[in-house]
């Protein structure tokens, strides 16, 4: 399974962006797919997750209300929608698959793929 994350860049404090991640290489409506980031002081940190269905989703406390994921299983895509974005937002995003589809878990160990990130900088 290949992941590849795309759509980081830099952004003014308040802004929105979308992040991508394509799935590649095996069924994509299988797995539940999460986004985690990180930036150089701090651990791994888990942003958002939906399961295989989309049906349910479940977020960070640092996000939630400001940030949606959603995917399109017929495009092998999910995506991490942004908006009020802070500077503390700024980090390196993954996107990861995880081979229990019908659950949700914010557990870094538990996803068994991983994309190669995507930059985010929010400027004050």
């Amino acid at each position: 399974v290949q992941l590849q994350a795309s759509g980081g860049g830099l952004v003014q404090a308040g802004g929105s962006l979308r992040l991508s991640c394509e799935v590649s290489g095996r069924r994509f409506s299988d797995y539940a797919m999460g986004w985690f980031r990180q930036t150089p002081e701090k651990e791994r940190e888990f942003v958002a997750a939906i399961t295989s269905s989309g049906a349910h989703t479940y977020y960070g406390a640092s996000v939630k209300g400001r940030f949606t994921i959603s995917r399109d299983n017929f495009k092998n895509t999910v995506y991490l929608h942004m908006s009020s974005l802070k500077p503390e937002d700024t980090a390196v995003y993954f996107c990861a698959a995880d081979s229990y589809g019908q659950v949700i878990t914010w557990g870094a160990s538990e996803y068994d793929y991983w994309g190669q990130g995507t930059e985010l900088t929010v400027s004050s």
